[in-house]
């Protein structure tokens, strides 16, 4: 355990360093952006070291994953945000754990959402997730709502009982007009964010860029970075 502490520990200090400088080169202060360290795949043991280590925002993408996980670390001073694509007969068993769900995307997910909150008792922060490679009306290749589809969707979580519309989310896309042009993909997400915020000023998380390209989703104004494998390793394939 030690020795994973210890290779945990440089891994952090890393990523650390690459955000430091990161905000340094874009001008912004390191307090600007949040890390959120992705464990999905990693074993709770992992999440209560990161939780020594001063982490304090973790992330799962699998519910199956992710609820007993999440019960284990139940003790923890920790954020939980749920970012991968959400089905909707998984809502209760996410509503029960998660602080925010950064993958919403249809209005049949926030319905589902907004009761099990209120059923629950609580305030679940939502991002609206952002297809960058989808067309005007489609959705993305993974999960998310074309740039016209925001606005009414936004709409729809601000109104919904238990749900606060915290801001957009992002995944860097394969295809498309902005495949492989990382920075602009993170700015367009920016612009879209400015739109949103002048109907909805309280919706202020940007959530972008991840160990590959966290650099430049700091340098376009993301509020929070998603890192996975440069903190934990490289995650064994799943079966």
């Amino acid at each position: 355990m030690t020795d994973r502490k210890d290779e945990l520990a440089a891994n952090l200090a890393k990523v650390e360093r690459r955000v430091a400088d990161a905000c340094a080169a874009a001008g912004r202060g390191r307090e600007e952006v949040t890390l959120i360290v992705v464990t999905k795949t990693y074993p709770a043991t992992d999440v209560r070291i990161l939780s020594e280590l001063g982490v304090r925002h973790v992330a799962e993408n699998r519910d199956q994953d992710a609820a007993p996980k999440a019960a284990d670390c139940s003790d923890l001073p920790l954020t939980w945000h749920f970012v991968g694509q959400l089905q909707t007969n998984k809502v209760r068993s996410v509503v029960g754990y998660a602080d925010f769900v950064q993958s919403v995307d249809r209005s049949k997910l926030v319905t589902a959402l907004s009761k099990e909150a209120v059923r629950a008792g609580r305030e679940l922060g939502c991002l609206i997730q952002v297809a960058l490679d989808a067309g005007e009306s489609a959705r993305g290749e993974r999960g998310g709502v074309a740039p016209a589809g925001i606005e009414e969707l936004a709409d729809r979580v601000a109104e919904a009982p238990g749900l606060r519309l915290a801001g957009l989310m992002t995944v860097a896309p394969l295809t498309g007009e902005y495949a492989g042009r990382e920075q602009a993909a993170f700015g367009r997400l920016m612009d879209l964010s400015t739109d949103l915020r002048r109907s909805h000023p309280a919706a202020t998380m940007v959530s972008a860029g991840m160990s590959a390209d966290l650099e430049q989703a700091v340098a376009a104004g993301a509020t929070h970075v998603r890192v996975g494998s440069a903190v934990l390793g490289v995650r064994p394939r799943l079966g």
